[in-house]
């Protein structure tokens, strides 16, 4: 066998024991879209959706996206630099309004946005700064600018929303500029970041931020525009020292990048973002998805998001009441906290077996110790799903020890 094919087998011995216990939880095919689906013809609620609002399978939203099709195709063959719509250009205009920024935009996916927002503005002067819980893209674009020969940036990171470690690397630092990068909210955690605190130390620093928040939007503020809405700092902070990321795959129902800032770092970022000129235009009918989710953000925003809150603080207390630890959870992301790799997976299944999907994370995804089953809340959710999801997360929390952190003895993964 070649080395490639040796590393592959070795790599996927955990994978292979998994699946022969028959507890291997991802990539489970689903026969519909939607919160409410099947898998293998069983019909199923998913807790693990990221469509916050429910809105992705609006009738008015699929009408736009079939629309777009009959005017644009499903794809225009090429990168924006020569493929470019007017929906493109409408949408990002809206979103730059809507968001109270100068200029957006628009990138295929939210990965890519983040990426090739901070390779762009990363340089041999800068230090980047991160949350030790950064998600994967902001890790992997500070790892890509990092990486520059003879260009390559520091790299220093923060103890989880702490102020006072932010100000302690911020002094520290080696390099003369320093961009920190943190979320709105922690996507496998569900708690917001301390974003008065985090905006005031690099106010004393003439630090940049690049703020995450793709589960912010939609979700926080009294209108969805995200956590500095909800905290009343839209405007407060610079925007030619900001740069917001954001995505359509949670609030918008579909895939994409959004990028705001102040006009002239924005353009920069569209001309240099190497992980936007050279990937394939977001395809129109998407374009006109998020299109249409925007308008019903615009005209009942605070409805929509209201409705959504009620459900996550109903599924919270109900939860806490039960006896489940969701960690420093306090949004609609509630992880809740197995302890143990067997114990996640054995919840994942047997919550599966009667209709409900809660997707667990292990290591690597979490430190060994803090596994946990994600639940996203939406506002598509029913009371009635809610209530059998507690129902049944309460059974098997007792009877995997997962109320009472015991161990679950014999059982073997």
């Amino acid at each position: 066998m070649s080395w490639i094919k040796d590393k592959a087998h070795a790599e996927l011995a955990r994978i292979r024991e998994a699946k022969e216990k028959q507890v291997y939880p991802y990539f489970r095919p689903f026969e519909s879209g939607g919160l409410h689906t099947t898998i293998a013809g069983k019909p199923l609620v998913n807790f693990s959706s990221n469509d916050y609002l429910g809105l992705t399978n609006h009738p008015k939203v699929k009408e736009a996206a079939k629309a777009a099709i009959d005017r644009y195709a499903c794809g225009l063959s090429s990168s924006r630099v020569q493929a470019t719509t007017v929906l493109h250009v409408e949408l990002e205009e809206r979103l730059a309004r809507w968001f109270h920024f100068p200029k957006c935009l628009v990138t295929t996916t939210g990965y890519q946005a983040m990426v090739g927002t901070i390779m762009s503005l990363a340089d041999i002067d800068t230090t980047i700064i991160l949350d030790q819980l950064s998600h994967a893209c902001i890790l992997d674009g500070s790892f890509l600018a990092g990486g520059v020969p003879k260009n390559g940036s520091e790299i220093r990171f923060f103890n989880h929303n702490s102020a006072r470690s932010l100000e302690r690397v911020l002094k520290t630092r080696e390099r003369k500029n320093a961009l920190v990068c943190i979320e709105g909210i922690y996507s496998l955690d569900g708690d917001q970041a301390t974003i008065k605190e985090l905006l005031e130390v690099c106010a004393r620093h003439d630090a940049c931020l690049v703020l995450d928040d793709a589960h912010g939007s939609g979700t926080l503020g009294v209108h969805g525009r995200g956590i500095l809405e909800e905290h009343g700092l839209e405007g407060a902070f610079p925007t030619e020292k900001l740069v917001v990321v954001s995505t359509f795959s949670k609030t918008f129902g579909g895939i994409g990048g959004i990028i705001l800032g102040d006009e002239e770092v924005v353009d920069h970022i569209k001309h240099r973002a190497r992980s936007f000129l050279f990937s394939a235009t977001l395809p129109a009918p998407i374009a006109a998805a998020a299109n249409t989710i925007l308008t019903m953000l615009e005209e009942s925003g605070p409805e929509l998001v209201a409705e959504l809150r009620s459900k996550a603080e109903y599924m919270r207390t109900s939860l806490t009441q039960v006896g489940f630890d969701l960690g420093m959870s306090n949004t609609h992301i509630m992880p809740v906290m197995c302890r143990e790799e067997r114990k996640a997976l054995f919840m994942h299944v047997a919550l599966l077996e009667n209709g409900v999907m809660m997707v667990p994370i292990t290591y690597p995804g979490v430190k060994e110790g803090e596994e946990r089953l994600r639940v996203n809340v939406t506002r598509g959710h029913t009371r009635e799903d809610m209530d059998r999801a507690i129902e049944l997360l309460q059974i098997y929390g007792e009877a995997f020890f997962v109320l009472s952190g015991e161990d679950i003895g014999p059982l073997e993964l």
